[in-house]
């Protein structure tokens, strides 16, 4: 049987990252060595690296003036580097979900921080729009789209200072406007590659203005002079990277991506909104076109263990809910196919008409 992976991360990948990075694990471009045992200072893989580097800067329209790098670490390790790199007086955090929450906690290690506003009481289960940012802060931290709740910030934010980003769960989802940053990051796991690598996109003039001494491998400029190669990169998953990014080149870029991205989301909302089991967990305005979140409703609460054992014998993988939210996530990120959707639907209306 078909199986249709709907996993929060790792997740699903285009066919041709998978086939192609396999392929290059036996033979990396016909040099009788596999991609895991090559050198990264061979010339192959330095081209591997730049033509990363170079696809995230066309694919994104990123302007003159900024960097992109690839670290290991995951984003977490972000939630420091960034602190560690930008905050010298007061850092503000946008407080809309788990990893936002971690995000801050890091960065009290590293001086002031003020939680501009927080949708915690509610369960994350909106984004909130009332405040202000302060503008004696260094940056604006926000996390663009929350996989555990289903929440996302859906326009890129005027902010009179720096933007900080984690965009882990819907980088290349749909058009940023990058100059609105001063640095966005993510974990390549969702919407890019293998767990492994992070990227990061820096604004160059951001760096070198803390007082405070880092440590060579947590100082962005370093990894920056070198190319992302001061020490081993993870070979594979920037590989795979590679080959996510000329798919979705090839597809026509990201605004082909996000009006694909807009109609299955679309399809999947309009059927938890009409079917008489589901409901959705989140305000309309914040859906997530990314991390889909529905639960049962009220009077049809003991089916959902049922409809987790139905769905999953009609091919389903990865749907049952974060503990935090209960129910069920669909998380759709770029390479799940359509067929995925219409097949999910077509599972919640037979169960809804077996009810």
């Amino acid at each position: 049987m078909r199986k249709y992976n709907f996993n929060a991360g790792p997740s699903v990948l285009p066919q041709e990252t998978v086939v192609n990075t396999m392929k290059a694990m036996q033979d990396f471009e016909g040099t009788g060595i596999g991609l895991m045992e090559i050198s990264h200072r061979t010339k192959g893989f330095e081209a591997v690296m730049n033509e990363a580097s170079d696809l995230f800067k066309e694919l994104l329209n990123i302007p003159e003036g900024y960097s992109v790098i690839f670290l290991g670490g995951g984003a977490s390790l972000q939630f420091c580097m960034v602190p560690y790199n930008l905050l010298e007086k007061k850092a503000a955090y946008l407080n809309t979900g788990t990893w936002a929450s971690k995000a801050l906690k890091e960065a009290k290690l590293f001086g002031e921080t003020v939680e501009v506003a927080s949708s915690k009481a509610a369960n994350f289960t909106y984004i909130p729009k009332d405040y202000v940012i302060p503008t004696d802060a260094d940056y604006f931290h926000i996390t663009t789209n929350n996989t555990i709740f289903g929440t996302e910030i859906h326009t890129d934010l005027d902010s009179p200072i720096p933007v900080v980003a984690d965009m882990s769960s819907d980088i290349f989802s749909r058009p940023v406007d990058v100059s609105k940053y001063g640095l966005i990051y993510g974990g390549a796991q969702k919407n890019l590659a293998p767990a492994g690598v992070t990227f990061v996109i820096v604004k160059d003039s951001l760096l070198g203005k803390v007082s405070r001494q880092i440590p060579t491998m947590l100082d962005y400029r370093t990894h920056i002079k070198d190319g992302s190669m001061f020490n081993t990169p993870p070979v594979v998953p920037v590989y795979a990277a590679v080959q996510t990014l000329r798919w979705l080149k090839n597809l026509g870029g990201v605004e082909a991506m996000y009006q694909l991205n807009k109609e299955k989301a679309g399809l999947l909302y309009e059927e938890i909104d009409r079917n008489k089991l589901f409901h959705g967990t989140t305000a309309v305005e914040d859906r997530s076109l990314m991390n889909i979140c529905f639960v049962l409703n009220d009077e049809y609460k003991d089916l959902e263990d049922e409809f987790y054992q139905f769905a999953t014998q009609k091919g389903m993988v990865g749907i049952k809910g974060h503990r935090s939210v209960g129910g069920f996530r669909a998380s759709t990120y770029n390479a799940l196919p359509k067929e995925a959707i219409v097949a999910l639907i077509d599972a919640m209306q037979e169960f809804e008409k077996a009810h």
